[in-house]
């Protein structure tokens, strides 16, 4: 598979519209890297996003809240323990973009309750770099360190 940076025309642009287009191609060029560097990094098996945010049909929206998807949880968790902590959460920003209310009150409960949270802005590159000192053990809460191949182990 070859990776190619998703990029658009509308770059640079200062619209809500071209804002969310960044986040979105943000987003898009992690999970590229993520599907590639999977062999070496198992553990990006376990990165998701989170359906979160963007334009929807009322009935969509409805049936999403009916589903359990809530305001302000950040886009992308990694479910793997690694340095101490749950998980790995990251929310992506562009522009002048900045965490709404709802957001900095998930963050603070993540927090709480023993997740890394990281808000990424405009560059997709630096939550690849984050994802891999997570996985690498150099982001730690406490003297622990990643178990390599804890997915495989899981999986069996």
């Amino acid at each position: 598979m070859r990776w190619v940076q998703t990029t658009t025309r509308d770059e640079g642009r200062k619209t809500k519209g071209a804002r969310g287009d960044a986040e979105h191609r943000m987003q898009v060029n992690l999970f590229k890297w993520a599907k590639l560097a999977e062999g070496a990094m198992p553990e990006l098996a376990a990165l998701f996003a989170v359906p979160n945010g963007g334009a929807r049909h009322p009935a969509v929206a409805w049936k999403m809240k009916a589903e359990g998807v809530k305001p302000g949880v950040p886009d992308v968790m990694l479910a793997v323990s690694c340095g101490g902590y749950h998980g790995l959460w990251l929310e992506l920003k562009a522009g002048k973009n900045r965490e709404s209310e709802a957001q900095r009150a998930w963050i603070a409960r993540l927090l709480r309750n023993g997740y890394l949270v990281q808000t990424i802005f405009d560059e997709w590159t630096t939550a690849k770099d984050i994802i891999e000192r997570y996985l690498a053990g150099r982001l730690t809460r406490e003297k622990q360190v990643c178990a390599p191949g804890t997915i495989e182990e899981v999986a069996r």
